[in-house]
Formats: C-alpha cells, structure tokens, sequence
C-alpha cells in the first residue's frame, strides 16, 4: 500500500505511515467505500437474494423483447418479400434480418442463466456468512453473547498520528 500523503510504500498490517503518520485506516476506509452502489443497496436493505430474482426477472423480459423483435420482423421482411418489389438478390438478405432478434434473446437468455446458477451460488456465499456471523455470537448452552461494535457510527479518525497530541503544545499551561 502507498502512504497517500507522502507516497512511501508502507505494509498492510501498519494503521499510520512510518514516513509521515497519515492514517492508513481512513484511507483503507475510504477505498472500501469505492463502489457507491454497495451503500445504496445496504441502506434500501437489497439483498443478493433479491437481486438473482431482478435478474432473472431482466432476464424472462429482455428474452421476451428479443423473441417478439424476431416474430415481428420475419413477417414483415416477409410482407416485404411478397410484394414483389425487390430483386431476388435482396430477398435473400430481406429472409435473414428476423435474425437480428436474436442478439436481445440471447442477452435475455444470458442473464437468466446467470441469475439461476452463477448468483444462486452467490446468495449462498451470503447466506453463509450471515449464518457464520450468527453463530459466532451464540455459544451451546450459554445465553447469547454481545455482537461486535459497528465501527460506522464511530466518528471518523483524524488523519495524522500527531494532529491530536501537539495541538495542545501551542497552548502555554499555567502552572500553580
């Protein structure tokens, strides 16, 4: 990791700069919270459970737009076909644009897929650190223990190790 005040390269265990005592943790921090979409999803309390069922719903929709796309346009490439209007070379090109269709089907076809096995495997990673979580609070035969602290109501550290210990230096203490 590098120090972002002073850009040294600084370990991943270590909670300030060796060079310049910036707070590694806030930065951590503030790298976690990259994706704006986690913190959106967690406070409207969208689970992953949730989301395989938007997907594979996207999924059914987009395949039934793609299907309908590819009804509509073999009949009417076929209307434009009959009428005669057209030499035979087009006809041939005319008979294949119902094809075109098929690139929204697929796509349909595509995130049902994904949202039946690829995130039903991933509702289940959650659902086991949740039940992990749970369990690690309850020990057999004993009352349930305290959960750990929610470091998010916490107020966030300062950035430096020395921006709260010499503030006071600047000021002269009277001594009795």
């Amino acid at each position: 990791m590098f120090c972002p005040q002073c850009g040294s390269t600084q370990s991943v265990e270590l909670k300030f700069c060796k060079s310049c005592g910036v707070n590694l943790e806030a930065v951590r921090h503030a790298a976690a919270m990259r994706n704006p979409d986690d913190k959106i999803e967690r406070e409207r309390d969208i689970t992953p459970e949730m989301k395989r069922y938007n997907e594979i719903k996207a999924g059914v929709i987009v395949s039934s737009v793609g299907t309908g796309v590819m009804i509509f346009l073999y009949f009417l490439m076929q209307g434009i076909i009959l009428s005669g209007q057209n030499p035979p070379s087009d006809a041939a090109i005319l008979s294949r644009v119902w094809l075109a269709g098929m690139i929204p089907f697929f796509v349909g076809f595509a995130l049902i897929v994904n949202g039946l096995f690829v995130s039903k495997i991933q509702v289940e990673i959650a659902r086991r650190a949740s039940t992990a979580g749970d369990r690690s609070l309850k020990t057999e035969g004993e009352t349930p223990m305290l959960r750990s602290a929610d470091t998010n109501e916490f107020i966030t550290p300062r950035f430096g190790v020395t921006e709260g210990t010499t503030k006071h230096l600047s000021s002269p203490t009277q001594k009795d």
